[in-house]
């Protein structure tokens, strides 16, 4: 799941280390657009929907707390 992730990730900023970043959204790497575009890719990859109340910078500022957030919306389905 996290290699489709950070591939995921990579196709919106190719210029980010996303294996070592954990501060993705905090350290303004991702912008609010970057966001919206991830968020749109998640839901289709793995058949999941990002609500608002999980568009925390914390569920945003790494892989692993993107794998964290994906694996727990799709145990919730």
């Amino acid at each position: 799941m996290k290699e489709k992730i950070i591939e995921i990730l990579s196709g919106v900023r190719e210029d980010v280390d996303f294996e070592n970043e954990t501060e993705l959204v905090s350290g303004n790497i991702l912008e609010s657009f970057d966001i919206v575009d991830i968020v749109s890719e998640l839901d289709d990859e793995f058949d999941i929907e990002i609500g608002p109340k999980e568009l925390k910078a914390e569920n945003f500022d790494s892989v692993d707390a993107i794998a964290a957030l994906v694996e727990r919306l799709m145990g919730d389905e």
